[in-house]
């Protein structure tokens, strides 16, 4: 089997690469990435695309046909990936994750692909008050990144896929460790903060509600979508991928890393406004359409993972948030030093 990973250097793709060569020893895994976080190692092992059978770079808005030749299975992770780089670059964000999505999507039915997965985001959710949201709710996007991931969405729902199935995994919000970590993220924010400082500082009052899934949950719900079937779901899906039980409050969410790592001390602006990213998930359908691919990683066992793996490469930076942990960070460095244009584009090609 020959599977295609785009976006794999960034957070979730070392951890998928791993999972897939775990799984498919014999697979021939590609990875295809522009490469701006591709230092941003948080790891003592080395590279991990040491596990692809070969890596490929470019930007996604450009990739050639010939990429996928022979290709079973697309896993489509290349994205700009939070509120806060959507934010600052809107343009880019409707460029790269909706329409080169969309495109990568008809290169793959073009060439023949089976499968296609898509890494959508239970963001498009928004604010929603009441019980955890379902496939068929309504939607309210707030952000860039957010809307971009339902664009993407409606065009492939619309679009001719020909024989290929595809897959959209409304995925919860990330967590856990990686060899490139992000502590951009909630819960791995909390664990950084309460190591480097001894404090997890809660801007909100701490009631708005996060569905949050580990990374290697999140392997394993790709590595079920990748073989999925078109008669278990359609041959467009859209699901929201992770688990009931971990629907958490902010506040929930640092009372465990506090437990997790003795001495933290917990702060919660209670006098904060109300945050408006505030959503309860209903995972059922995921867990009906994928039994056997269900999440496994308890909310301790993924702290204790990302505090065992910052202390294994010596964390202690107090000043984290201004790091290249924090990828609006890496972007502004790559900026900064003329390598990077403001459509995120590396200035070498744009001069070639």
């Amino acid at each position: 089997m020959k599977i295609l990973i785009t976006g794999n250097m960034g957070y979730i793709g070392p951890v998928v690469v791993r999972h897939l060569r775990a799984r498919y020893p014999d697979s021939h895994l590609v990875g295809y990435d522009a490469g701006y976080f591709a230092h941003c190692l948080t790891t003592p092992d080395g590279l991990p695309e040491r596990l692809l059978t070969e890596q490929v770079f470019g930007d996604i808005r450009f990739i050639a046909d010939k990429v996928f030749e022979d290709v079973d299975a697309v896993v489509h992770l290349a994205a700009v990936s939070n509120d806060p780089m959507g934010t600052r670059f809107e343009e880019p964000t409707d460029a790269i994750n909706f329409r080169a999505s969309v495109r990568v999507a008809e290169q793959a039915r073009d060439a023949g692909v089976r499968n296609f997965v898509f890494a959508s985001s239970c963001s498009i959710y928004g604010f929603a008050e009441g019980g955890p949201r379902r496939e068929t709710d309504a939607l309210n996007p707030l952000t860039a990144y957010a809307r971009s991931k339902i664009a993407t969405e409606e065009a492939l729902r619309q679009v001719d896929l020909g024989g290929m199935s595809v897959t959209c995994l409304r995925f919860a919000t990330a967590c856990g460790m990686s060899d490139r970590l992000r502590l951009d993220l909630v819960l791995n924010d909390f664990v950084a903060g309460a190591i480097a400082t001894g404090e997890i500082s809660v801007l909100s009052d701490g009631t708005p509600w996060r569905p949050l899934i580990d990374v290697t949950d999140m392997a394993r719900a790709i590595d079920w979508a990748i073989r999925r079937d078109p008669g278990n779901g359609g041959a467009f899906l859209a699901v929201n991928a992770g688990s009931n039980s971990w629907n958490y409050q902010v506040s929930e969410l640092a009372q465990a890393v506090a437990d997790a790592i003795p001495g933290t001390r917990v702060s919660i602006n209670k006098d904060a406004p109300p945050d408006k990213r505030s959503y309860r998930v209903d995972f059922g359908l995921f867990r009906s359409l994928a039994p056997d691919h269900q999440p496994q990683m308890t909310l301790v066992e993924s702290v204790g993972r990302i505090r065992d793996g910052l202390m294994a490469i010596g964390f202690a930076d107090p000043d984290y948030r201004k790091s290249d942990r924090i990828r609006l960070q890496v972007l502004d460095r790559h900026m900064s030093a003329g390598r990077l244009s403001t459509d995120l584009r590396w200035q070498e090609q744009l001069a070639a």
